[in-house]
């Protein structure tokens, strides 16, 4: 009977392993895709033509981009710096307001979770009107508005705005994110400290956070990817070429009436995915760690 169990069992293991390569190879099958355009003149299927259509046509010119345009490498900056704004600014309102979720009893408590769970249901395109209003109202407060170094400001066509916008869009999933994991954490560690003198802040800080390291990882990772592959709200409220960002970039790269090079876009995608697979090899391990959390996240 046993046999037959884990003959029925490794059949199983089969079908599913089956089932996931069979569904797993147009993703693949894409990004092979992407891989062989960038260094072809143009392709046929996976195979590499020249202009007569004959097989080959390997080139690097599909990447002089990197050598030929300035504005690749401003955008570049632009990006990463909204990607780590918009990663600081979630996990630290997020990992606050968690805390103070889980933790405290105040009124109004269940109100504000359901209404933060309301709030992450609407798409964002539904409030870029609002959000440009508020943003040209806060482009007139001096310095705050305009004047800012780096990120130019929090108003409307700087930087700042977008990060200030992309932070706010995201903290309902932060903040639940974070208050599952500090739901996790032993009351007993918490009452230790304070029983010792120590404050909410000081708790929070030296005791529940580190604690919570996994959930902090992931909500960093999520994060970081979300501003750096952003695109909606920062093609909507920054105008200027100058302050871009990758996205919008490769955008620009694409025209209704002018002939558009695949092979081009297609270098400028992967080279805007690279930073982003980098980081994912060297975090994936907190990522599967993500559902640990508690002291067992902490160890």
């Amino acid at each position: 009977m046993d046999e037959t169990m884990g003959v029925g069992g490794r059949g199983r293991a089969i079908l599913l392993l089956t089932v996931l390569a069979v569904l797993t190879v147009p993703i693949v099958v894409g990004y092979l895709w992407v891989i062989i355009s960038t260094f072809s003149q143009r392709t046929y299927g996976l195979i590499p033509v020249d202009a007569n259509g004959h097989p080959g046509g390997l080139t690097l010119r599909n990447w002089s981009f990197l050598w030929k345009d300035a504005a690749i490498w401003r955008v570049t900056v632009n990006t990463f710096v909204l990607a780590v704004g918009l990663t600081v600014g979630i996990v630290v309102v997020s990992s606050l307001a968690g805390y103070a979720l889980s933790r405290i009893s105040f009124p109004g408590r269940r109100p504000f979770l359901a209404t933060t769970l309301v709030l992450h249901a609407f798409p964002s395109v539904t409030l870029l009107i609002a959000i440009y209003f508020v943003l040209r109202w806060i482009t007139h407060i001096p310095v705050v508005g305009r004047g800012i170094p780096v990120i130019g400001g929090f108003g409307y066509n700087t930087l700042g705005g977008v990060i200030l916008v992309s932070v706010a869009l995201e903290l309902p999933l932060g903040v639940w994110l974070m208050k599952g994991f500090f739901d996790q954490v032993p009351w007993d560690i918490e009452r230790a400290a304070l029983i010792d003198g120590c404050s909410r802040l000081r708790v929070w800080w030296e005791i529940m956070l580190p604690l919570i390291k996994p959930g902090i990882a992931a909500l960093s990772i999520f994060s970081f990817i979300s501003g750096w592959n952003s695109f909606l709200i920062p093609y909507t409220f920054m105008t200027s070429q100058e302050k871009s960002t990758i996205a919008t970039y490769l955008r620009s790269l694409l025209s209704d009436t002018a002939p558009v090079n695949y092979s081009t876009v297609a270098a400028v995608g992967l080279f805007q995915l690279i930073p982003v697979m980098i980081f994912f090899l060297f975090t994936q391990e907190y990522l599967l760690n993500i559902f640990s959390g508690g002291v067992k996240g902490g160890s």
